[in-house]
C-alpha cells in the first residue's frame, strides 16, 4: 500500500523531491522577477512616488546645483542649448556616482596629444613652431578652415604685448604711465591723497603677466586722468 501511494503521488504531481524543489525555486524566481519588473515600471509611471523628507532635500541640493551649472555656463559663456547634448547628461550622472569631494578636471587633462617629438636639439623659433605645425593644418584644413593654436592664453597674450610695448609711441607711452604711477605710490601722502580724488580706486593692478599689468596701469590712469589732474592741481 505504501508503495502504491508512493507511485500515486509520483504519477499524481510527476515529480520528485529534489525535483520539485528546483521547480518551486524556478517559480520563485520567476515571481521575483515579475515583481522586480513591475516595481520599475510603477517607478516609471509615477505610481510608487511618495513625498518625502528625503525627496525635499534632494529638491534643494538639484536647485543648489542647478543654479550653480548655470553661473558656470554664465561665465564660461556657454549658450544653455548645449544642456541638450547626448553627452550632457551621463556626465551629470558620472559626477553624482561618484559623491562629495569631485575634483574637476583640469585644462590640461583636456589637452589630446596627436604627436610628440623630441625638441631637445631644436632652438625655440617661430619658424620652427611653424614647420611643426604647418603639415597638421594641411590634413585637418580640409575639415575645418579655422584653427586655433591656444596652448596658454595667458601666455599668448603676454607675448603680444610685449610685441606691442616695443613700438616706439607705446614704448614711450608706457614709461610715462610706470613713472607717474611710482611717484604717486612712493609717496604716502600722495597715495592717501591719490585714494580721495579717485574715490578709493587704485591705479596698479597687478596681472598675472608682467605687460598686462603695464597696460592695465595705463588703463586706469586713463580712466582717472581728469581726478589725477584735478589732484595735481588743488591747494591740497
Amino acid at each position: 500500500m505504501n508503495m502504491g501511494s508512493e507511485e500515486v503521488n509520483e504519477a499524481l504531481f510527476g515529480l520528485e523531491d529534489e525535483d520539485f524543489g528546483e521547480e518551486i525555486n524556478s517559480r520563485t524566481n520567476v515571481t521575483n522577477i515579475s515583481n522586480g519588473e513591475m516595481v520599475v515600471q510603477n517607478q516609471r509611471s509615477g505610481k510608487m512616488n511618495q513625498t518625502t523628507i528625503n525627496d525635499a532635500n534632494k529638491k534643494e541640493a538639484r536647485e543648489r546645483a542647478c543654479m550653480l551649472i548655470t553661473r558656470w555656463m554664465y561665465e564660461a559663456v556657454i549658450p544653455f542649448n548645449a544642456v541638450t547634448y547626448p553627452s550632457f547628461q551621463p556626465m551629470i550622472e558620472a559626477i553624482g556616482q561618484y559623491g562629495v569631494g569631485m575634483k574637476g578636471p583640469t585644462f590640461h587633462e583636456g589637452t589630446m596629444f596627436m604627436q610628440s617629438i623630441d625638441a631637445s636639439s631644436m632652438i625655440k623659433m617661430g619658424e620652427k613652431m611653424f614647420e611643426l605645425l604647418d603639415k597638421w593644418v594641411e590634413l585637418l584644413e580640409l575639415k575645418r578652415p579655422h584653427l586655433y593654436w591656444t596652448p596658454c592664453a595667458a601666455h599668448c597674450l603676454d607675448l603680444m604685448l610685449e610685441d606691442n610695448g616695443k613700438l616706439p609711441n607705446i614704448k614711450r607711452t608706457l614709461e610715462r604711465a610706470i613713472s607717474l604711477n611710482g611717484y604717486i605710490y612712493n609717496r604716502s601722502g600722495l597715495l592717501n591723497m591719490m585714494r580721495l580724488f579717485t574715490g578709493q580706486r587704485e591705479l596698479l593692478r597687478p596681472a598675472k603677466t608682467r605687460f598686462a599689468t603695464a597696460f592695465i596701469t595705463l588703463s586706469r590712469l586713463h580712466e582717472q586722468k581728469n581726478n589725477l589732474r584735478k589732484m595735481f592741481t588743488s591747494s591740497d
